[in-house]
């Protein structure tokens, strides 16, 4: 993954993706996978509405769970954001001091 959102596909991807759509078209040995691709019939994309967002369809993959409690992992990661902003405020102010320094206050 490029970011959380943007994937730069490898030519394994590549590959991947156009082996399983050629498998599809000739009807040989095609299975949905999920996450992944899955065949639908018209009716079953007019019950949505005609939106062919893949995840109605696909799913997403499955996420491991880390079996930390909801309320442990917040307490923990909302210190480490607290921690973050007081290293922020402070780079800040650093910056903020260098520039003064310089003559741009």
């Amino acid at each position: 993954m490029k970011d959380r959102v943007l994937r730069d596909f490898t030519l394994d991807d590549i590959t991947n993706i156009a082996d399983t759509f050629h498998t599809w078209q000739k009807s040989e040995g095609y299975e949905d996978q999920p996450a992944f691709c899955k065949s639908v019939t018209l009716e079953e994309i007019e019950k949505n509405d005609y939106v062919l967002t893949p995840g109605r369809y696909v799913g997403t993959a499955e996420q491991e769970d880390d079996d930390i409690p909801f309320a442990e992992k917040m307490q923990k990661l909302t210190a480490l954001l607290k921690e973050q902003f007081k290293q922020s405020a402070e780079l800040e102010a650093e910056i903020k001091k260098n520039l003064g320094g310089l003559g741009y206050e």
